[in-house]
């Protein structure tokens, strides 16, 4: 059991590591392409995107096949275009091998968390996927800074082969160590979808999609935040990613202790209060040199605390149809990957500085409280509801 939830933990830290080292490399793959930073930020967004498109539908495809052999093909896919991605010549080939790269992210994640529940002890799912989640956390804390620098001193393409590296080491890890899981015969993929009737499920998904772009929004921009913002030279953001890194390894494990001991719901209104402190105050802090890197630690800390508690959160909201809400939650963190880096960008791109990206990050964070604070009225409504039904028939 422990070397199937390490199995899911590898390919997590090789989707982590693609999905973020971008970030830590997007001025030099500007540089390379002649572009700006604002439109090279559309590399994250076509990512995004291909997670977002990617999700429902090989979830949906998937579903009358074994799980591990659907993780597997999903790991092969994964590989194969992150490995081409070295090769891109352009912004136009890039922007669609990013697209493609990004198409099995979201159905990995959604049936992996799954399948981690499945394979962790009763009352110990949150725990389960915070293992799952932890690769995509130590991507953060080793393969991200490790791709930074790589990219920095070397070229952004060597990052590309790394990635398609771990890609081959998840794609053997998940073929060796993965159960066989029986298909369920009574899934069907048009039938799952009735799930979107539930107005819960669709609060949680905005709440994903909203409250996570605050964390994009300063994460997509960190790079030169360290740099033109702090003043450090550019061989400070890998330490920068170190830290972040750590802080989003910490910040997983304290997530599933947060479900655990609340509600799931009631830890993601703690931790989105918290970013929303933690954002406001980066922007008066980013320009110490030593304070940035203390707020990187903290926020990264504080917003992954946010990933356990928000899956858990909508695999509960989709009952009898658990994968694809689960891999729907997926999408919604990657439109708020995309929408976070598109916001955040706006008024750089009008001359407002890198700290507004912080601004921007705060808001939605802040949209994403209210949100949550919906879906604790929409429950008690349901509930009263019920007790009323029941009382008078």
């Amino acid at each position: 059991m422990n070397k199937a939830l390490l199995s899911l933990a590898v390919g997590g830290f090789g989707i982590g590591l693609t999905e973020f080292v971008i970030m830590g490399i997007l001025p030099d793959v500007a540089s390379a392409f002649n572009i700006s930073i604002p439109e090279a930020g559309h590399f994250i967004s076509a990512y995004a995107l291909g997670v977002v498109i990617g999700a429902p539908i090989l979830t949906g495809l998937g579903s009358k096949w074994p799980a591990n052999q659907v993780l597997l093909v999903l790991m092969l896919w994964f590989t194969v275009f992150n490995t081409l991605s070295a090769f891109a010549t352009g912004y136009s080939s890039f922007i669609v091998l990013r697209f493609l790269s990004g198409l099995p992210h979201g159905a990995f994640f959604g049936i992996g968390a799954v399948v981690a529940g499945k394979l962790s002890k009763p009352g110990k799912e949150a725990k389960g996927i915070a293992i799952m989640f932890s690769g995509l956390t130590f991507a953060n804390l080793l393969g991200v800074p490790l791709g930074t620098y790589l990219g920095k001193h070397f070229s952004w393409n060597v990052t590309f082969f790394m990635v398609g590296l771990v890609g081959v080491l998840a794609v053997l890890s998940v073929k060796v160590w993965m159960p066989y899981f029986k298909p369920s015969l009574e899934s069907n993929f048009f039938k799952e979808f009735r799930i979107f009737k539930r107005l819960e499920l669709w609060l949680i998904i905005a709440l994903t999609t909203i409250g996570t772009g605050g964390f994009f929004a300063w994460y997509s921009y960190i790079s030169p935040l360290i740099t033109d913002v702090a003043g450090h030279p550019k061989e400070m953001v890998a330490l920068a990613m170190v830290l972040a890194g750590l802080g989003m390894v910490i910040g997983n494990f304290i997530g599933a202790k947060l479900a655990e001991k609340f509600t799931p719901i009631y830890a993601v209104i703690i931790t989105l209060v918290l970013m929303v402190v933690c954002l406001s105050l980066n922007t008066v802090l980013a320009s110490d040199k030593v304070m940035v890197l203390v707020m990187t630690f903290i926020i990264g800390t504080v917003t992954f605390c946010l990933s356990t508690p928000i899956q858990v959160a909508i695999i509960n909201a989709s009952t009898g149809s658990e994968t694809l809400g689960s891999s729907l939650n997926q999408s919604a963190f990657n439109i708020g990957n995309a929408s976070g880096a598109y916001f955040a960008g706006i008024p750089i791109a009008m001359g407002y500085g890198y700290t507004a990206a912080d601004w921007v990050g705060a808001a939605m964070a802040g949209i994403g409280v209210l949100i949550a604070i919906g879906i604790i009225i929409l429950r008690k409504w349901h509930a009263s509801q019920e007790k009323t039904n029941t009382v008078y028939p």
